[in-house]
């Protein structure tokens, strides 16, 4: 199955830990319940020519979290799937109508390319298989939105941009937190330095989980082979916010790991720490963990500071000020069918994505200098 992934039972725990447990959406309603009518209510405010879009992978996230949200947009719908768990096929069928010929197996995914209905995916995947999914879309004509972290490497990330840049197709990457009002606020904040200059920052990103997973059956996110790891799976956000925040690229890299749960964590990273040197002197102090919980960025000034705890929940990111100021995330009601329209109306309007494929690489080159780093105790990487 390639639908495998953490349980609802182990991430509801660990956002619950991490102060984030009332963020996540409860399982959608059936046909005729509270799905159905925001299905409804949406497409009665639905564009024509909205873009239509098939999930490939039916994990967690695409359940509970893209296919809601997008009942909800405007620029783009729900219109087809991919799995290979084909006992999910009917409950997805049945609620939300989707019919027989946007139902693909992965055998089968290539056949997308003879399907008018569908004009992009999401592919939500483990790690491994961002690649050559991505290939595949784009050899069938379809614009490829993609979760992160992007790839396993920086090196299957460009090819990721070369395959569609190609076939001539637009490639985002499902980094939601670039489309939300709170990092709108931190860029411009990084611009404007209402503190002064910069002088330190911190990002960290993590839960405490898995802890009764058992060792022979782990989920794919504790599988080296599969892109498992802290630092693929929450360090993009760490490493996401202390770019946005200070506004500038890193230059060089220092990294360690701690495994604490050995049994559980083999070739894979329990916990990273990583340094990232900015041109300017600016150093910014990293975390990442599945074994920790932790949530913040932020920005120390010569006139102060501000912060942003939680600065990736999927909803309630509050940010706070020295000076006794705040500010939220806009009341933006669903981070992903946000996300969603964005990247749906850049096709529409044919221009680039708030998140190309681009941006991805950037991350993976920074991720491949961490781990490099890590496996050479701690060796200052510069990129």
């Amino acid at each position: 199955m390639l639908d495998t992934g953490m349980t609802r039972r182990h991430l509801l725990a660990a956002m619950a830990a991490a102060g984030l447990g009332a963020a996540l959406p409860a399982p959608a309603a059936g046909p005729r319940g509270a799905s159905a009518a925001a299905r409804d209510g949406a497409a009665a405010g639905r564009r024509p020519d909205s873009i239509g879009v098939a999930l490939v992978g039916l994990g967690y996230y695409a359940t509970h979290l893209l296919a809601p949200g997008l009942q909800l947009t405007r620029n783009c719908h729900l219109a087809g799937i991919v799995t290979g768990s084909p006992e999910k096929i009917p409950q997805w069928q049945q609620q939300y109508g989707i019919a027989d010929r946007n139902v693909y197996s992965y055998d089968d995914f290539d056949r997308i390319a003879d399907n008018p209905d569908i004009q992009a995916v999401y592919i939500v995947t483990p790690n491994d298989l961002h690649l050559p999914l991505t290939r595949r879309a784009a050899a069938a004509g379809k614009h490829v939105w993609c979760e992160k972290p992007m790839a396993m490497n920086a090196a299957e990330a460009q090819e990721m941009i070369d395959a569609c840049r190609a076939a001539g197709v637009q490639l985002a990457i499902g980094y939601r937190m670039q489309h939300q009002p709170s990092t709108a606020r931190l860029r411009a904040m990084a611009k404007d330095r209402p503190y002064g200059r910069i002088l330190k920052v911190s990002a960290d990103a993590g839960f405490h989980a898995y802890d009764d997973v058992d060792p022979s059956s782990k989920p794919w996110r504790l599988l080296p082979q599969h892109g498992g790891g802290a630092m693929y799976d929450m360090g993009v956000y760490s490493l996401q916010g202390a770019r946005y925040i200070t506004g500038q690229e890193p230059v060089a890299v220092t990294a360690r790991s701690e495994i604490h749960r050995p049994h559980l964590f083999e070739g894979v990273d329990e916990t990273t720490y990583f340094t990232l040197e900015f041109a300017d002197g600016l150093v910014a102090e990293c975390s990442t963990s599945f074994g920790k919980n932790m949530n913040t960025l932020r920005a120390d000034c010569e006139r102060g500071w501000y912060e942003v705890s939680p600065f990736q929940a999927y909803k309630g990111i509050g940010g706070r000020t020295s000076d006794g100021g705040s500010f939220d995330d806009g009341g933006v009601p669903h981070q992903q069918a946000l996300q969603m329209d964005n990247d749906a109306l850049a096709i529409l309007e044919k221009r680039p994505p708030l998140v190309p494929g681009e941006e991805g690489l950037r991350d993976m080159r920074v991720v491949d200098a961490v781990y490099a780093s890590a496996r050479e105790g701690g060796k200052r990487i510069v990129l």
